[in-house]
Formats: structure tokens, C-alpha cells, sequence
């Protein structure tokens, strides 16, 4: 009896919004330029010169690419608990291109993963586990669930 009332609640015109409720690219883009306006993440000097895999010839082409990567890595944190720097190699990594040979996948870059992660932590998004790799820390999870919200709301008004 008491869980009807209790979803009754929640049907009458709420509607709660979290990061798994949004599209990933909407939540990305506007997480990005949520770190990019706060100005706590701390770009370093070697950003435009770095290779992101051994696989790529070249760095991105997008300044803001490390914001990118960053909001992508928290979005990927806050669904799997648990993901650590290997887990990130393993997930941006891609097919090596070696001319007439046939493709093998390599690994992505574990120092950007990792200073990603450690710019997460200070910021207080995210914390090591102790079973290993990093989880959501619940002043992270209420930041990511309003930046969710606003990603939400411009894409109603995009839809609209």
C-alpha cells in the first residue's frame, strides 16, 4: 500500500532526471562546457602535442578535447562503478592501421586517463575505491544529476 503512494508521488507530473536518463552525447557536450566554465580543471602543457593512443598518427584537432574526454570518463564512472586506468586504456583504444598488415588493436594513452581521473578527484567528483579503480563520490553524483537536468531541458527545448 505504502509503495503506491510512494509512486504516486513521482507520477504526478515529476519527473526525476538522472545521467542514465539522457543521451550521452547531450550530457557530454554539457558537462564539457560545465568544467570548462568552472575553470577548477587545470589544462596541462603538453595537451596540444599528445597523442591520445600509440595507434593515432596525430593529437585532436579540438582544443577542448581533454574537457571531452574528462566528462566522458565521469559519465562512464558514475554508470560502472569500479573503472580504474586499465578499464579507461581499454575503452578509448582502437584498431592500429599497419599499412599491408592486418589491424590489431592497441591500447589508449594511460597518462591521460590517469591525470584525467586525479583532476576528477580533486575536484571531488570521484574517489579510489578500495577493491580497486575510482567511484562516484555523492557530492559528484548530485553535480552530474543537475548538469543531467540542464542537459535534459535544452534538449526538450531543441525537440519542441
Amino acid at each position: 500500500m505504502s509503495i503506491e503512494l510512494y509512486d504516486n508521488q513521482f507520477k504526478e507530473g515529476r519527473k526525476i532526471v538522472t545521467v542514465k536518463d539522457v543521451e550521452p552525447e547531450a550530457f557530454i557536450k554539457a558537462f564539457s562546457q560545465h568544467l570548462k566554465r568552472q575553470g577548477r580543471f587545470e589544462i596541462p602543457k603538453w595537451a596540444d602535442v599528445v597523442k591520445t593512443s600509440k595507434a593515432k598518427e596525430l593529437p585532436p584537432n579540438d582544443p577542448d578535447w581533454l574537457y571531452v574526454r574528462t566528462a566522458s570518463m565521469v559519465r562512464k564512472v558514475y554508470i560502472r562503478k569500479g573503472m580504474g586506468v586499465g578499464a579507461f586504456k581499454k575503452v578509448y583504444g582502437s584498431q592500429q592501421r599497419r599499412g599491408t598488415c592486418t589491424k590489431h588493436f592497441s591500447k589508449s594513452s594511460g597518462k591521460i586517463a590517469r591525470y584525467c581521473l586525479q583532476q576528477l578527484e580533486e575536484m571531488g567528483l570521484v574517489e579510489q575505491n578500495e577493491e580497486g579503480g575510482r567511484v562516484i563520490t555523492k557530492e559528484g553524483q548530485r553535480e552530474l544529476d543537475t548538469v543531467a537536468v540542464q542537459a535534459a531541458a535544452e534538449a526538450d527545448e531543441a525537440d519542441e
